[in-house]
């Protein structure tokens, strides 16, 4: 696991890329590279978790150049292949693969990996050319510059360390604001900085002299469902689960495990336990009384399943202290106010000495454990509305009675991403797929796996999710809605599955997300609302353009006034907007949703 950074084309980016990789240490502490040619340089900042002793970066061969951030779970299959068709290997990392991967099939050797990955090649042969590649789900990110003027390409793992190439900007991309408000944060390829996109899932990006940016999506056909026999979907579900928990608790360094208290991450641990007898488990909680206390669930689990266990307390008090750094990391907004809580667990994990952590991410949208999926899927009238809606950070009359009337003039005459949504959802396939394909191929990766990819690494620790495992997605994508989902409830095989893994008292209980409880904390006097009414101040909402300062200051008072949900995660979601344009510096002056600047800004 790592960090990698780099750039191609005629301009010298040298300095820039050491300073990307100083930007990028926290994800890759244990050693740092830097290497450069004529038109290229590559970085990578390791985090070591397979054989520590070797695995050093870049991967060479001939004039095939690799820098590599991920796991390679079929790296063994692979290197035995590889070596019977003549490839020489001095070390076991599993990144040491990829040279000869490439070199031996080329643009395809990304169809043969099966891990979490976005990988960087320099091929020195004939036209110099600089191939990267993103894994199936969007485990690890990738994000990219390209200057189609100057033939300049830059990309790193995160956002601060592309910001670190001087040709990168922070203009703010107009549209963002509605994008990430629509649906909690950009969920396309564009993010909320105007010069930055991210690498979609399953892509490969090809950079050369001669051809410029050619991107290609990767696809891969289902296979058929194995046959098991006469077993119940539980069973099966409950032996490919154990499987790909197996698979991931091998490392070269400690393993342990995220234990919330709910069904996901408390079905991994259990089944984690079989392979790390001394397994250690990780729950998070606030100092206080809170609604939604969930730590007494994981003692039960952690008890039961005799792991030792690790209660992490923080303070709310210090939460507008922690919101820049937390916001920092993640690169650009992401309403989820559990961010504060993963980047304080991940912190204590890493303070325990453990460099990888299991999780539970990824069930909801695998096994359709939603409560808006249980009704888009069940609901006889139009259900296409109210799941958009259900998306959404701010529900729509409400946002844009809170934008100023040339933004809301500005987003009226533009395309959405909502509207993309909507024409999935219109498709004439069966309901839960066109679901699934919003679900898993757009939200999972930008507002899910983005955020635990960037909150772990901000510690130097690899996040591993086993609902994320190939196996696993097939298993899932071929069972039928009502194995998910049916009248009495979501996640129904995978209940099944547990059964008689984890106490009563956790497959009993009501299903609620792992996340802060934004309302409560937001009530006049508390710390969190103080910092939010400096940070949303009418004045400084004016000043912006985007935002109606009177109409933000009325949502403040009505908080105060009549604390309720809706108000609140609007307030959330305005405050961690305001934190990121202050932490990047993000360029709005000039950028005002005028008329004159509606042709340029869309």
């Amino acid at each position: 696991m790592c960090r990698i950074f780099g750039h191609f084309g005629p301009r010298p980016a040298h300095y820039a890329t050491r300073l990307a990789a100083a930007a990028q240490r926290h994800g890759g502490p244990d050693a740092q590279t830097v290497v450069t040619g004529d038109g290229w340089s590559l970085g990578n900042n390791r985090l070591a978790i397979m054989d520590p002793a070797h695995g050093h970066q870049p991967y060479r061969l001939g004039d095939v150049v690799a820098v590599f951030n991920g796991e390679i779970y079929n790296h063994a299959d692979l290197r035995r292949d590889l070596r019977r068709r003549g490839y020489v290997f001095d070390q076991d990392c599993d990144g040491s693969i990829i040279p000869a991967l490439y070199h031996e099939f080329g643009l395809s050797f990304a169809d043969l990996l099966d891990g979490m990955f976005a990988i960087a090649v320099v091929d020195l042969r004939a036209a110099p050319t600089l191939v990267l590649a993103t894994d199936e789900a969007g485990m690890k990110s990738l994000y990219y510059h390209w200057d189609q003027r100057t033939g300049d390409f830059y990309f790193a793992s995160e956002i601060p360390g592309l910001l670190c190439f001087s040709a990168v900007g922070t203009d703010l991309w107009l549209p963002s604001l509605e994008e990430y408000l629509a649906t909690k944060v950009p969920f396309g390829e564009q993010t909320m900085f105007a010069d930055i996109k991210a690498l979609p899932t399953s892509t490969t990006a090809v950079v050369s002299v001669q051809d410029g940016l050619r991107i290609i999506r990767r696809t891969r056909e289902l296979p058929e469902p194995t046959p098991h026999a006469a077993a119940a979907p539980a069973e099966v579900v409950h032996g490919e689960l154990a499987r790909a928990v197996d698979a991931l608790t091998h490392a070269d360094v400690p393993v342990c495990a995220i234990t919330s208290g709910g069904l996901d991450s408390s079905f991994v641990t259990v089944l984690a336990k079989r392979s790390v007898p001394d397994l250690h488990t990780f729950n998070i909680a606030y100092k206080g009384v809170w609604p939604g206390e969930e730590r007494h669930f994981a003692q039960e689990v952690a008890d039961a399943a005799g792991t030792t266990h690790h209660q992490v307390e923080i303070d709310p008090r210090t939460f507008p202290d922690m919101l820049p750094d937390v916001v920092w990391h993640l690169g650009q907004p992401n309403v989820d106010p559990i961010t504060l809580s993963t980047y304080a667990l991940f912190r204590a994990v890493r303070e325990a000495g453990f460099k990888v952590a299991l999780t539970g991410d990824a069930s909801d949208e695998m096994f359709g454990g939603y409560d808006r999926l249980r009704q888009a899927v069940l609901a006889t009238g139009e259900w296409r509305i109210p799941y958009l809606e259900a998306l959404a950070a701010v529900k729509s009359e409400a946002r844009f009675a809170l934008y100023s009337r040339d933004y809301r003039m500005y987003i009226s005459s533009l395309r959405t991403g909502r509207d993309d949504l909507a024409d999935i959802l219109c498709q004439s396939r069966p309901r839960m797929d066109v679901l699934s394909e919003v679900e898993i191929g757009h939200r999972l990766p930008a507002y899910h796996l983005r955020r635990v990819d960037h909150l772990s690494m901000a510690h130097g620790v690899e996040a591993r999710l086993p609902f994320c495992q190939r196996n696993v997605v097939d298993l899932a994508a071929s069972l039928p809605v009502g194995q998910k989902i049916d009248a009495d409830g979501v996640k129904k095989v995978l209940y099944r599955a547990a059964q008689g893994q984890l106490p009563a008292s956790v497959l009993k209980r009501p299903k609620q997300p792992f996340t802060l409880p934004v309302n409560a904390m937001l009530r006049a006097g508390t710390p969190l609302m103080t910092y939010a009414e400096d940070m949303l101040h009418a004045d400084r909402m004016n000043r912006r353009g985007l935002l109606d300062g009177r109409a933000v200051s009325q949502l403040l008072a009505t908080q105060r006034q009549r604390p309720n949900d809706a108000v609140a995660m609007a307030i959330w979601s305005l405050l961690i907007f305001e934190t990121w344009t202050d932490q990047f510096c993000v360029r709005t002056a000039g950028r005002r949703p005028q008329p004159e600047l509606l042709e340029v800004a869309s």
